[in-house]
């Protein structure tokens, strides 16, 4: 019975997280207004969403801000991560502490913050993307920092202060040591910062270019407005948006499969 408890709260638990997903999904392929009722099957959706020019530019500008701002924090979480493992106890315990800041920070305080300092204080121009980019590099900057550290702890410190030993310069010991010990944190890291990007809806509000839209804060503006034919493309949008993690997220755990059994 405690087996059959344990298989059954599970499942249910799996169709309350899921469940509203698939209807989305299911409902994407109807040529219905409002989730309610099925009037009929349809790809009409998921034409729309990819040949109504406002939809795609929205799309392609949103995973382009994504895949930057994710490249940045990758670069410099891992970067600090890197310094904070081989520094003082007492600078990596401080840098440790800084870097809890921005991860228990709320969103909206971030993005308000850098709203005030470089277009009030520094004067710089609304429609400038600087601000979005910076915001997003300090919303996931600190994730990275946070997938890389626990891989520094699982490797072994002497492997750098080996390479040395061996002739090896220190930016040599850094990228043919250190980073291939742990690009499997920096992957997950740089996914993590790719999902923070897409998912953000107050940070980009308070920053990015009236003229610009993420997919967060034009699905918003969206279900204020009256456009039907946009409202159910969304549909079809949240759709692929889910089918594209979760085959990455398979994909991920048979590579990382095939790793151990080749270990």
């Amino acid at each position: 019975m405690k087996k059959w408890s344990k298989i059954i709260f599970i499942c249910i638990m799996l169709l309350l997280i899921y469940m509203p997903i698939l209807i989305l999904a299911v409902y994407s392929f109807t040529t219905s207004a409002n989730i309610g009722s099925i009037h009929g099957w349809s790809l009409h959706n998921y034409v729309t969403l990819f040949t109504k020019d406002e939809l795609r530019s929205m799309i392609v500008g949103t995973v382009f801000l994504a895949a930057g701002s994710a490249l940045i924090a990758t670069i410099l979480g891992t970067l600090g991560a890197i310094g904070a493992f081989y520094s003082k106890k007492w600078a990596s315990a401080s840098i440790n502490a800084m870097n809890e800041v921005p991860v228990v920070n709320a969103d909206v305080v971030t993005g308000f913050s850098i709203c005030i300092l470089l277009i009030v204080a520094f004067g710089m121009s609304k429609d400038s993307y600087v601000p979005l980019v910076i915001g997003h590099v300090v919303l996931s900057a600190p994730f990275v920092y946070l997938s890389v550290v626990p891989k520094l702890k699982q490797m072994d410190s002497s492997l750098y202060e080996a390479a040395l030993d061996l002739g090896a310069t220190p930016f040599q010991g850094l990228t043919k040591v250190v980073i291939p010990q742990i690009l499997p944190g920096i992957i997950s890291g740089f996914a993590l910062a790719v999902t923070l990007s897409l998912d953000d809806y107050f940070i980009a509000t308070y920053t990015k270019p009236a003229t610009f839209d993420t997919i967060s804060t034009y699905v918003v503006n969206a279900t204020k407005g009256s456009q039907t034919e946009v409202k159910t493309a969304l549909w079809a949008l949240s759709t692929v948006i889910f089918a594209l993690v979760v085959i990455i997220v398979v994909a991920m755990n048979v590579a990382g499969k095939k790793k151990e059994v080749e270990r």
